[in-house]
């Protein structure tokens, strides 16, 4: 039986999720960045399944506390005004049952529309339902790299991996205020992961090369010179002879 009612909710959830999809534009792959010619593959990955698990759990507590604060609620006013008690039965009930409805959903499509993208140059992160937030760091702007677990993420087996630029401040009373997308701080949530992610960062940080995420690194430049001809040379003789012979007058 139990299988049956996870079957029905997982389709009804993917129901109103194609539905969301197509009304709002959500995108349901993850973002594109640009790489250079030597880099092999740019990686993209989502938060653990663990972190799925992990808000629920904070939404079935929050939910069953204002339930319960509703219901104890409507039983007061049933007790000392029972015919208003009647006349609101349906709305509590409405009120009780209707956000929780679409607050799992939102947990849900949350989790289906966070990714994350890592390329030789840069890190992207996407997050977002109504409002998509897409955030770039290049890796020659990376200050530091930590990670950061509570206990609750290391029951469910995952922790966040910050990543910080240059003027990023307090970077530990950025995540507590939960500004998640700040300038100065890029936060990976709920990876399982999230040694082998910093490790893999640290050395993309080490390896950078450029000064902007469109800019080339030396070894374009380097490829560009062995390119020139005497030619070009001969060329660029004669210009400079001519600007020296003008300044001379």
């Amino acid at each position: 039986m139990k299988p049956k009612i996870e079957a029905a909710s997982q389709w009804c959830y993917r129901g109103v999720w194609g539905v969301l999809t197509n009304w709002f534009r959500v995108p349901d792959q993850p973002p594109t960045l640009p790489a250079s010619a030597h880099d092999e593959q740019v990686r993209s990955f989502k938060p653990a399944v663990g972190f799925l698990q992990y808000l629920k759990l904070q939404f079935w507590v929050l939910c069953v506390v204002i339930d319960v604060a509703i219901f104890f609620g409507w039983l007061v006013i049933a007790i000392n005004w029972p015919w208003l008690g009647v006349a609101l039965a349906i709305p509590a009930l409405f009120v009780a049952v209707v956000p929780d409805i679409v607050a799992y959903i939102a947990i849900h499509l949350r989790f289906d529309t966070t990714w994350y993208v890592v390329s030789d140059r840069s890190l992207r992160i996407r997050r977002g339902i109504w409002v998509i937030h897409e955030t770039t760091i290049t890796f020659d702007n990376v200050q530091n790299v930590s990670i950061s677990q509570g206990p609750l993420q290391r029951y469910f087996g995952i922790a966040d991996v910050l990543v910080e630029t240059a003027g990023g401040g307090d970077v530990r009373a950025q995540q507590q205020a939960g500004n998640a997308m700040a300038a100065h701080l890029g936060l990976i949530q709920g990876v399982d992961n999230a040694q082998e992610i910093r490790t893999q960062l640290m050395s993309r940080v080490g390896e950078s090369l450029t000064t902007g995420l469109g800019d080339h690194d030396d070894s374009d430049m380097r490829a560009a010179m062995t390119a020139w001809t005497p030619q070009h040379v001969e060329v660029l003789r004669e210009i400079r002879n001519l600007v020296v012979a003008g300044a001379d007058r």
